[in-house]
């Protein structure tokens, strides 16, 4: 007996492209606001170093980037993901075929 499917093969209409546009927009606006506070909890520096400051070390520009990085992809999962569960909730559709994600 063949395997059931977990997702409905339907298209999902092309509503989902300005609401998956508006999360993720208000997905990096949240996600440059929890880095900024996370920086300020780190280094006690409102700003964090910029790659070509002259007056920061190898040290800090890496460490701004990976704690940048981490936020940013987190935060990012959690939008697409509850944007996702949302739309399938409201439709009974997985918003995309693909399983192998944006990257």
């Amino acid at each position: 007996m063949a395997k059931k499917d977990k997702h409905k093969k339907k298209k999902l209409p092309l509503v989902y492209q300005p609401i998956g546009f508006a999360l993720s927009w208000a997905g990096g606006a949240l996600a440059g606001l929890a880095f900024r506070k996370a920086w300020k909890a780190i280094r006690h520096e409102d700003d964090a170093p910029d790659a070509l400051d002259p007056d920061r070390g190898w040290g800090e520009i890496l460490l701004a980037a990976a704690v940048q990085g981490a936020i940013f992809a987190v935060v990012r999962s959690a939008v697409d993901r509850t944007g996702a569960k949302a739309i399938a909730r409201s439709t009974g559709v997985w918003p995309t075929t693909d399983k192998g994600g944006r990257d």
